[in-house]
């Protein structure tokens, strides 16, 4: 499986205070944030991390605005505890390798299948997942299983090209929204290429996309440096593509 870069390591604090709650939801911890009007009770935005998890800011400000949006958003656990802490931005003697041995696919699949089930439970029969960087894998996964009904993953890490895509393309059923960008060792152009050639132009049924933010990088999409003028274009687009990828696909 493809590794980390040295950018899922790195971002910029946002600033905000968040609004959303920590709720236990099939045994898991969980940041919640709920729209204040009315909103459809059988629709969630399953919000997949990135390695800093709940505790960075930035992610539950995200979480905040996709319920400013319309979405209860749930924002799983699923670094199990483990998120790393936002000092490693500047941090030079932090052990990468051994977080990383820590994060398989053995830690997180158990965690988002307990989320899932217990929000069917509830009645939610319409998940729409986001997955940012290490949360790009288990957005895939629910695809597969046919457990989501919406994938969007934003500069994603550790996706096998093109085994991961060709298998996306043959085995799953949710419309699929990249957001890519110009600076992206996990993927690429080259990756971003291979995707279109498989999924482009009609080749995947249910729907994909991909939007590319010049002058951005990997991260840009929750630790982006907000001062840039590009990075923040690049941010605020793929909140807004990604909201708008929803709301056309609502009602599978």
């Amino acid at each position: 499986m493809p590794e980390f870069c040295d950018n899922c390591f790195k971002g910029v604090r946002h600033e905000g205070q968040p609004e959303g709650k920590i709720e236990k939801i099939g045994g898991v911890e969980c940041y919640v944030a709920t729209p204040t009007g009315d909103y459809p009770k059988d629709k969630v935005v399953l919000f997949l991390t990135d390695v800093f998890g709940i505790p960075l800011v930035n992610n539950k400000l995200l979480a905040d605005d996709f319920a400013r949006n319309g979405y209860r958003t749930v924002m799983p656990d699923i670094l199990v505890g483990d998120a790393l802490p936002e000092d490693v931005f500047t941090r030079t003697d932090f052990d990468r390798e051994a977080w990383i041995a820590r994060h398989g696919p053995d830690s997180w699949v158990p965690v988002v299948d307990a989320v899932v089930a217990a929000l069917q439970a509830e009645g939610v029969t319409w998940i729409g997942t986001t997955g940012y960087c290490f949360g790009a894998p288990p957005a895939w996964h629910l695809a597969l299983k046919g457990a989501s009904k919406v994938t969007v993953v934003s500069h994603p890490s550790r996706l096998r090209v093109p085994e991961d895509l060709e298998e996306y393309r043959d085995k799953a059923k949710a419309p699929l929204l990249i957001n890519s960008c110009e600076v992206d060792p996990q993927f690429g152009p080259d990756a971003q290429k291979i995707a279109d050639e498989l999924l482009g132009g009609g080749k995947f049924a249910p729907g994909y996309e991909r939007t590319y933010w010049e002058g951005c990088t990997h991260g840009f999409a929750v630790r982006g440096d907000l001062s840039n003028p590009k990075v923040k274009a690049g941010k605020e687009g793929a909140f807004e593509a990604t909201v708008k990828f929803y709301n056309k696909y609502k009602d599978l």
